[in-house]
């Protein structure tokens, strides 16, 4: 079962504001690339569900925060259908992330009290999201469904919305304030975040020096008048 409440999961998200995204089939690697995240400040991951046995990974992923690391919230991503988040669930997953909106999939993490996080794309997804009990939306693919001006467009009508762009952000001053100005309340990276030079290197020193420099970064912007929270 989670070992974060739904609701500590989601302020922790939106206070932090920086969700790193990352699948590895390496069990000790992903630990590593996990501690390292949380070395740099990240106290709230994503482990995609993107390979044979991934679940078996993420029970080590678990495993290893339960002992080492309790405050840290980990999370599952790519998750499609219900059967599949329940897998994931049982092996502690503190929220689910989905590239889509499955109906079965809110209605399981509603009743167990796990924040679901879909992919939407347009303002019809988000409503119906909303009315099955989501609190923050994923934007997926960001940069093609509209990119910030997709977030700030939908946030004119539906100022209510709290909303995670993840595809189409990267580490810079440009893209996060472009983000973050339009009203966005976290977003999600990956690969621009966690890159496979890095990865391959072993270099996870570098990794942390990369999530700590994107998190000052949020953090900068964000002071900005009409960039908050």
């Amino acid at each position: 079962m989670a070992r974060h409440s739904r609701l500590h999961v989601l302020c922790a998200m939106k206070e932090i504001g920086l969700i790193p995204v990352f699948y590895q089939p390496d069990a000790k690697t992903a630990i590593e690339i996990a501690s390292a995240c949380a070395q740099g400040g990240a106290g709230c991951i994503e482990f995609t569900n993107r390979g044979d046995r991934a679940v078996r990974v993420f029970e080590e992923l678990t495993r290893w925060r339960d002992q080492q690391q309790p405050n840290l919230i980990i999370g599952v991503g790519s998750i499609v259908d219900a059967p599949t988040a329940a897998m994931y669930i049982a092996a502690g997953a503190d929220f689910v992330v989905g590239p889509l909106l499955d109906e079965d999939t809110a209605k399981l993490c509603n009743s167990r009290k796990i924040a679901y996080l879909p992919g939407c794309g347009s303002v019809t997804e988000i409503h119906r999201a909303h009315q099955l009990g989501v609190e923050i939306c994923k934007i997926f693919p960001g940069g093609q469904v509209g990119g910030p001006e997709f977030v700030k467009a939908v946030r004119g009508p539906c100022p209510w919305a709290e909303l995670m762009p993840t595809g189409g952000v990267a580490p810079t001053r440009e893209s996060l304030s472009a983000w973050f100005g339009a009203g966005t309340a976290c977003v999600g990276m990956g690969s621009k975040l966690i890159t496979k030079a890095l990865v391959e290197a072993g270099d996870f020193a570098g990794i942390t020096a990369a999530v700590r420099q994107t998190l000052d970064l949020v953090q900068e912007i964000r002071r900005q008048p009409g960039k908050g929270k």
